[in-house]
This record gives structure tokens, C-alpha cells and sequence, in this order.
């Protein structure tokens, strides 16, 4: 047994039958397991009875104390649960700023309101157009960032440093002003850019640069120099006299107040030189205008194909051209030389009609005038439209101040055809060895090589006749080869031609071979009999109008199939 000096006062209060104070000093940590620690202490150790009872009630109180802390923890998280289930949910608006009296504004849709900010949020760095949250009391609790989606809608007009005007539709009849957010600040939008907007349609959110039309843009204009474009010697007079000259004199055109042109007609048969003339007026003129002004000026080759433009939505093909006006507008702006390629001109901006159904013509021929009476201020702007039917564009987008010069690009002659085929036949084509060594030379072989097949396609005899025309005076006219060459046919030729010297090479196993006269001759033969296909009575007009024939003078046509020729009788003479 301990002596009386040993006892603590709470075991001397124990022996006098007073009631036990308890912990003192607020000890959190006294539990019942401590106790009966201190009676294992007291417990002389001899007595094993005592002792295993008091281990066995310790042992008890741990499994105790443990089942307590695990009932503790469910049912706090109980409680957790129910009190996230039964809270009202919270609300999302969009900050707005601050209001005048220094307090955040959030925006709920179309209502706005003025909260306070729960002191229990920390670091509260709000900035505008991130979303808030809100609780019952529109007081907000948090930060949940930028909305990470949402619509997307062009900027019409740009409103000071943080307000920009904006529409809703693709017509530009319904618009809306929006906020910029934080993160829009300090950069430059302009008029056409794109914007995601926030759910509540006050806040523009994120900068989408403005699309350039890919689809009609060409970045990088081939270089095409006025000596690779052969047979077109009148009309790339035309157009340099026509275009160049304003942009290379512009003094001496405000001597005379003459205002520089503003668009040109490219017309003729298909395969002639129209585009190709189109890209090397835009390399050319580029290249001579920079050197008048001193620095390095940038070409903008739009091309537009007119079938791409049309769309069966109604107004979606006007959209599309006022698009396309405006991004040469803008491109001018920045100081560079614009091209507007239309090709196909006659299926884009066709005779408008009078009749009671709706032709897509009505409105859109209207639109592209009005286009181009907007490029009346700009002078580094040049429209070129192509067409093989200039008779079915409407009259109002061939008048002066729009069109101002028409440029027929007529089929090549046979000096014109001279410079196609040596274009085409160029010093890297290889020439077959015979014929080089017939000719000395290379240079001399190519040249014999292109006169060859200039005599072999000019020919006038049976073998080359080709259509028959049979006019309504009674006569009938003979069309040969020579009368539908192109320039898309000479380069098919001689494509054809280099076609056969790979054959042979393979064939032979000799890789020196090159292409020769015959290869030539037999790829003209078989240009001409594929292109024997020819039209029904009803779809002939097209055709006379590319052979140059009015359809009015012409009764019909027939072409002449070689494998058709009848033969000729021969009777024996006694």
C-alpha cells in the first residue's frame, strides 16, 4: 500500500469519500483509460486479481472510446452531407466591376446587382467577365474563373477602350454592346473580329483574330513574268496600259483628273490565258509598283471562284461578297496591293430576271454593285472578272465606273502558238538524242521540235478538219485544228508527249531518252479525238459563241470523226 505522502489530492478526496473534482485546469485529454492508469499505478502488483480486472476494464475502455470516435465521424459526416443537401444552391453570375460606390456588380442574366463580398473568401481578385458565386443573400462566396465556352459573334464596331458593339446576326441588323473582360484589355480588336461573349451576353470574353476568306486567298502568287504568258500580246497591253500605268504615273493622272480604273474584263474561250493572265498582272504590277514607291509592297491575290460563292440559304451569298469587299478594304488599308479574281463571272453575277420566282441574281447582282461603288476611295484596288460568256452578265456590272474595260483574249495565232510550245518545251524538257544529234545542238533541236509540230497542227486538209458550219446563207465553212487551238491544249500536248518518252524510256531501259516529233504528232492526234465529244442541237449556242459565231447566223453543226470520213469512190476508167 502507498504511504499518505504518495497519495495525489484527488486520491485523498477518494479515501474521505468526497466527491472528485474532476480534471483540473480544463485537461481536454483526461479520459477514462487515464484513470485507470493511475489505479494500475496504485495497485500493488502483487495483488494480480486487482490488476487483471483493471487491465480487462482498460482494454474495455479503449474498444469503447474507439467505437465513440468512429460514431463521432459518421455522424459528422452526417451532418456534412445534410447540410450540403438541405443549403439552397448556390447562383452563378458574371462581375461586371465595380459599382460607384465601390461594391462588385454581377450580372444575373438581364438583371444586375449590387453584393457584398463574404469576408471569408480570401484574396477575392476579381476580374471582369469571371464568374462569382453567389449565396441566398447574393453575396459572393467564390471564385469559379472565366466561362470556358460560349457564343461567338463579330465585332461591328469598336466603342472606346472597354465597350465594343457587336452582332447577333449574320445580316448585322440585331446588335448588342458588350464589356471587355480583364483579359481583353490593352489588345487591339478591329471591325470583323470574332469574340466569345459569357452566358449573360454582357462581357466579351476571348479575342478570335478575324478569318481571312482562305477559301478565296491566295498567300503566295506564283511568279509569273509578262515573257511566260505567250500568245496574249494585245490584251496584256491592255491591261498594263489600263492598270499599271494609274498606279506607276499616279502625278500625271491627277494632271488630267483621270480617276484610275476600277475593274476589267478578262473573255474568250476557255483554256486561253484568262487566269493565267490574272495571277501575272497581280506578280507584275506587285513587283513594278514597289520599285515606284520605294519599298516593298505585298500582293493580296483574292480568288474567287463564282460557283463557290452561291448558296442556298437566303442571303448567305451576300454575306459572303460583303465579306470578301470588306477584307480587301481592310488589306488596302494596311498599304497592299488587293486583287479581286472573280473567275466564272457569268454564273456569279448572271442577268438578273423579271419573272415572279426568286433567282438568287435579284439581290446579289445589286450587292456586288454596291461593293463596288465602296472602292471608289482607294486606288491600290483592282477587280478582274473572267468569264467564256460575257453576254450573260447582267448589263449593270459591265457598265463604265465599274467594268471599265473589256479584253477579249482571242485563241493564239500560229506565232502565238510559237511561244506556248516553246514555253512549254523549255531547255529542262530531255529531247531524244537522235534529234539532238540530227540538229548539232539542243537549242536548235527544241526549236526544230516546235516548228514541227506548229507545221503538223496548222496543217489544212482532211486529216485536220474538224467541225463542219453549216450557215443559213447556204454555205458551209470548214473548221481544222488550227481554229480551236489553246493554250490549254499546246501544254495537254506536249504533257502527252513527255508521256510517251516515259513509256519508251521504261520499255527500253535506256533513262536517256527524250521526248521527239513523232511523240508530238501522236499526242495532237489523240488531244483532238478525245475532244471529239460534242454537244446536242439544243446546247450548240454556248459552243458558237467560243468559235466566235452569232447563233443567229448558224443553221447547225457537225463534227468530223476521222473513223466516220466516207471514202471516196473510185470507179475505173477504160
Amino acid at each position: 500500500m502507498p504511504n499518505r505522502d504518495e497519495l495525489t489530492p484527488q486520491d485523498r478526496s477518494e479515501r474521505r469519500g468526497e466527491p472528485n473534482p474532476g480534471p483540473r485546469g480544463g485537461d481536454a485529454s483526461f479520459r477514462a483509460v487515464t484513470l485507470v492508469d493511475r489505479l494500475l499505478s496504485i495497485v500493488p502488483s502483487q495483488d494480480t486479481k486487482v490488476v487483471n480486472h483493471l487491465l480487462l476494464l482498460r482494454h474495455q475502455l479503449e474498444l469503447d472510446e474507439q467505437q465513440s470516435e468512429e460514431a463521432q465521424r459518421l455522424l459528422g459526416e452526417y451532418d456534412e452531407a445534410y447540410q450540403k443537401l438541405t443549403s439552397p444552391a448556390n447562383r452563378v453570375g458574371t462581375f461586371l466591376g465595380e459599382a460607384p460606390d465601390g461594391n462588385p456588380s454581377v450580372a444575373m442574366g438581364d438583371t444586375e446587382f449590387i453584393c457584398a463580398v463574404d469576408p471569408k473568401l480570401e484574396n477575392p481578385d476579381l476580374s471582369v467577365g469571371t464568374r462569382v458565386k453567389l449565396n441566398e443573400a447574393y453575396a459572393i462566396v467564390g471564385d469559379l474563373g472565366y466561362w470556358p465556352n460560349g457564343s461567338v459573334v463579330k465585332i461591328s464596331d469598336v466603342l472606346g477602350e472597354d465597350r465594343l458593339r457587336v452582332s447577333m446576326d449574320s445580316a448585322g441588323q440585331s446588335t448588342r454592346i458588350l464589356r471587355r473582360a480583364g483579359a481583353l484589355e490593352g489588345i487591339a480588336l478591329k471591325t470583323g473580329d470574332e469574340v466569345r461573349v459569357d452566358p449573360n451576353f454582357r462581357v466579351a470574353l476571348e479575342h478570335f483574330p478575324q478569318q481571312e476568306v482562305r477559301d478565296f486567298y491566295l498567300e503566295d502568287v506564283p511568279e509569273i513574268p509578262w515573257e511566260r504568258v505567250g500568245g496574249q500580246e494585245e490584251a496584256i497591253r491592255v491591261i498594263r496600259d489600263a492598270i499599271e500605268h494609274p498606279l506607276l504615273y499616279p502625278e500625271l493622272y491627277a494632271r488630267f483628273e483621270k480617276k484610275p480604273l476600277k475593274g476589267i474584263l478578262l473573255f474568250g474561250p476557255p483554256g486561253c490565258g484568262k487566269t493565267l493572265i490574272g495571277k501575272a498582272t497581280a506578280y507584275n504590277l506587285t513587283r513594278e509598283y514597289s520599285e515606284r514607291v520605294g519599298h516593298d509592297v505585298k500582293e493580296y491575290f483574292m480568288f474567287i471562284n463564282g460557283p463557290k460563292i452561291l448558296n442556298m440559304w437566303l442571303g448567305e451569298s451576300e454575306r459572303m461578297v460583303r465579306e470578301i469587299f470588306a477584307q480587301a478594304r481592310q488589306k488596302a488599308k494596311e498599304g497592299r496591293l488587293v486583287f479581286i479574281f472573280i473567275d466564272e463571272a457569268e454564273s456569279l453575277l448572271r442577268t438578273r430576271s423579271s419573272g415572279r420566282y426568286m433567282n438568287i441574281a435579284n439581290t446579289l447582282v445589286p450587292q456586288f454593285a454596291a461593293e463596288m461603288d465602296g472602292l471608289v476611295g482607294l486606288d491600290n484596288v483592282v477587280v478582274m472578272l473572267t468569264s467564256n460568256r460575257p453576254d450573260y452578265i447582267d448589263p449593270a456590272i459591265l457598265r463604265p465606273e465599274r467594268i471599265d474595260r473589256k479584253v477579249k483574249v482571242n485563241r493564239p495565232d500560229k506565232k502565238g502558238s510559237r511561244e506556248i510550245l516553246a514555253i512549254y518545251i523549255h531547255a529542262g524538257i530531255p529531247l531524244d538524242p537522235a534529234v539532238i544529234a540530227e540538229h548539232s545542238t539542243a537549242e536548235s533541236a527544241r526549236e526544230a521540235l516546235v516548228d514541227g509540230a506548229l507545221q503538223f497542227l496548222f496543217r489544212r486538209n482532211e486529216d485536220t478538219e474538224f467541225l463542219e458550219v453549216h450557215l443559213r446563207n447556204g454555205s458551209v465553212e470548214r473548221l481544222y485544228w488550227k481554229d480551236l487551238l489553246s493554250g490549254a491544249l499546246l501544254k495537254s500536248v506536249v504533257e502527252r508527249a513527255k508521256d510517251f518518252a516515259i513509256k519508251r524510256a521504261i520499255a527500253t531501259g535506256d533513262h536517256d531518252q527524250g521526248i521527239n516529233l513523232d511523240d508530238l504528232k501522236k499526242a495532237a492526234q489523240l488531244e483532238y479525238r478525245e475532244n471529239e465529244i460534242f454537244p446536242k442541237g439544243d446546247t450548240q449556242e454556248d459552243w458558237l459563241k467560243l468559235l466566235d459565231y452569232e447563233p443567229e447566223n448558224v443553221v447547225t453543226l457537225k463534227p468530223i470523226r476521222q473513223d466516220r470520213r466516207p471514202e471516196t469512190n473510185r470507179r475505173n476508167v477504160v
